[in-house]
């Protein structure tokens, strides 16, 4: 059986282990999270990856969403004969794509959690913007927003407490959606070769 390749950003390697546990034939390889601190390197990071692995596999996916690299990641896909998840990013995969543009206006002021992002709140937004040194700087980055909205991918009331609290921290008022694994989970069961269609 032809091996096949994830290349993917490091907060969704979780979700994919779980997603591919049936799959022997998928090996996964993860990207740092913190790209998205940077979605400008994600293309080249993302090329420079598969370029190393083509000689050890046919069949390429990334688990990137364009994550903010406005269409360079489309090119680099394009250019390496690869494909990615569906959408612009993972809160739109996980809520489903079409039930993310959908809901537009109603989410227009609203911060987005994932669980990775619940579990790493401290290292991948408190930190980086400085919030956890100058709370002062918490209106510049969150004063437009009214809702933290937690995607959740899992029942963990553990997560769902930190969702609450990075909401307390942000001040913002909280709303949990339980959405599961969204798109991502017909985007991985698609790479079995087994399945129909």
């Amino acid at each position: 059986m032809n091996r096949v390749l994830i290349i993917a950003c490091g907060a969704l390697a979780r979700e994919i282990r779980a997603l591919s546990r049936d799959l022997p034939h998928i090996d996964l390889h993860c990207l740092p999270a913190t790209l998205h601190n940077t979605p400008d390197r994600i293309p080249a990071a993302v090329r420079a990856a598969i370029q190393a692995a083509r000689p050890r596999y046919q069949r390429i996916f990334v688990g990137y969403a364009d994550c903010g690299t406005g269409g360079e990641l489309d090119r680099v896909l394009g250019d390496e004969a690869a494909s990615r998840l569906p959408g612009p990013h993972c809160y739109a995969f996980f809520s489903g794509t079409y039930a993310f543009l959908a809901a537009g206006d109603r989410d227009m002021r609203s911060f987005f959690l994932t669980d990775f992002l619940a579990r790493q709140f401290q290292a991948l937004v408190m930190e980086p913007l400085g919030l956890d040194r100058h709370p002062e700087l918490r209106d510049a980055y969150f004063g437009q927003y009214e809702t933290l909205v937690y995607l959740a991918q899992t029942d963990d009331e553990a997560l769902n407490r930190a969702a609450i609290q990075a909401a307390d921290t942000l001040r913002l008022r909280f709303e949990r959606r339980h959405v599961g694994y969204g798109d991502l989970a017909a985007a991985i069961a698609a790479l079995d070769p087994t399945s129909p269609g």
